[in-house]
């Protein structure tokens, strides 16, 4: 926005990049900046109207550490819809939206090895499934602790995920998550959908993890697509590479979508713990009970204490790319990645790692970083995560990840990325139309439509580490 122009009557004194903020009033120096009706920071300094409000005299409000009250403001449930999807069967009322072979390995040592079948695999077995697929990490030994439980539980609701039509468990034979305690671990499960294998008892144990996969492709092959209902399905919600149009436009489209599957009787995740920091009051208000108020300020409090264990600035965020595309302070970040989460209450709060079991809105500990947070939105039962962006990335989780852009530029230059562009809100499109077409896409996907990550093979989980490495 060039300087002169005019906005909503005032006259813009700046140049202003897109996304970025203007004031409409003069702000005194100190006063609260107010966006999505509340406040993003202060002015450090005197902020005549038209001047751009970015880093240079904005800066955040927020401290360290808050006491919080409970007001409750949690809207009632919405109306219930029936509708259905085409889907997977699986055991104990599960469904799954896509029918894939799924290697976990127990210890980063086998990763090679387990890509290598993966690959052999996807040839010999070409057309049995939707694909075998290998997912790597490095962690699985030499931790303590928290960490290791925490490898333990991602890679424990990987293994049960209604997606994966089978599931080889990849082990070396001398880590700390040995196959004998991870079996323990799953509790009861289907041989036929979940075979193991130890390295180290194998002259060629490529070749015997192939048998496996061979089985249990056979096993797989059997599950045919058939109608489902809604309420049987779960999506992740996403933000990464946030710019200043992700809170206008992609996510309060995502929150759109959340609430509507929620009226069909599904579950939508929310996670990032640390973009909630100033808006966290805003999720509390709308927790059903008091009980769940008070596992989200634990969750809150819980991520502070952990930057402050670590010496860390609890409010260095936002990000570079996010202060490029016009974020200034984590409350405005904060206050845009929650409406993800759309209007619904807040009907259960899980530890990281923890399995989804609530229909409605479910809030997850975890940290911002996308590969992470996704990972752990996979493992506690997502069929796909709804991803928004205003920057930009190729990045996929282990279950179908629908990238949607806050602006068409992004959505035109990056178009082997974007699945969906929710910019052309900013061209007239109506949040309702717009909020209609999302929907009708996210049933596509969860009916067997391919997303761009999954033609790119970008396919990757990542597991939380806070503390010492052996």
């Amino acid at each position: 926005m060039e300087g002169g122009a005019e906005a909503f009557g005032v006259t813009v004194t700046d140049t202003v990049p897109a996304g970025h903020k203007v004031a409409l009033t003069d702000i005194p120096r100190g006063a609260a900046v107010v966006k999505y009706g509340h406040s993003v920071g202060r002015a450090s300094e005197r902020i005549p109207a038209g001047r751009h409000v970015h880093t240079h005299n904005l800066k955040t409000d927020l401290a360290a550490r808050r006491d919080y009250v409970y007001e409750p403001a949690a809207p009632p449930p919405p109306e219930r819809k029936t509708g259905e999807f085409s889907g997977y069967a699986r055991a104990v009322g599960a469904v799954g939206i896509r029918n894939e072979i799924w290697i976990i390995n127990t210890v980063g040592c086998v990763n090679k090895p387990s890509e290598r079948v993966a690959a052999e695999a996807n040839r010999r077995y070409a057309g049995m499934t939707d694909g075998v697929f290998a997912f790597t990490h490095p962690y699985g030994c030499s931790q303590m602790g928290g960490d290791h439980e925490n490898t333990r539980r991602i890679l424990a609701g990987m293994a049960k995920h209604p997606n994966a039509g089978g599931v080889l468990i990849f082990g070396l034979g001398c880590e700390n998550n040995t196959i004998e305690s991870f079996r323990a671990l799953l509790g009861d499960f289907d041989t036929d959908r979940v075979k193991f294998i130890t390295a180290r008892e194998h002259e060629d144990e490529e070749e015997a993890a192939l048998k496996l996969i061979g089985e249990l492709a056979a096993y797989a092959s059997q599950a045919k697509r058939g109608p489902a209902g809604l309420d049987k399905l779960v999506i992740g919600l996403k933000c990464g590479g946030s710019d200043g149009l992700s809170g206008i436009t992609a996510n309060p489209l995502a929150g759109r979508v959340s609430d509507t599957l929620q009226a069909y009787g599904g579950t939508s995740a929310l996670t990032e713990t640390p973009e909630m920091f100033g808006a966290e009051t805003i999720l509390m208000n709308r927790c059903k009970t008091r009980a769940l108020f008070d596992k989200t300020v634990g969750m809150i409090n819980g991520f502070k204490s952990y930057f402050i264990s670590h010496g860390q600035e609890i409010y260095e965020n936002p990000s570079p790319g996010n202060k490029e595309g016009g974020i200034t302070t984590l409350e405005e970040k904060s206050l845009g990645c929650v409406q993800k989460g759309g209007r619904g209450p807040v009907t259960d709060v899980l530890g990281y790692g923890e399995r989804i079991t609530v229909p409605g809105l479910t809030l997850i500990d975890g940290p911002g970083n996308d590969l992470v947070s996704v990972t752990a939105l996979a493992a506690a039962g997502a069929h796909m995560v709804l991803f928004t962006t205003g920057r930009g990335t190729p990045f996929g989780g282990p279950v179908p990840t629908v990238k949607i852009a806050s602006n068409s530029e992004l959505a035109q230059k990056k178009a082997r990325w974007i699945d969906f562009d929710a910019g052309a809100l900013l061209d007239g499109r109506s949040m309702d139309d717009m909020a209609d077409d999302l929907w009708r896409y996210m049933v596509s996907v969860a009916s067997g439509h391919n997303t761009k990550n999954e033609l790119n093979g970008c396919r990757e989980i990542a597991i939380f580490k806070g503390g010492v490495t052996l």
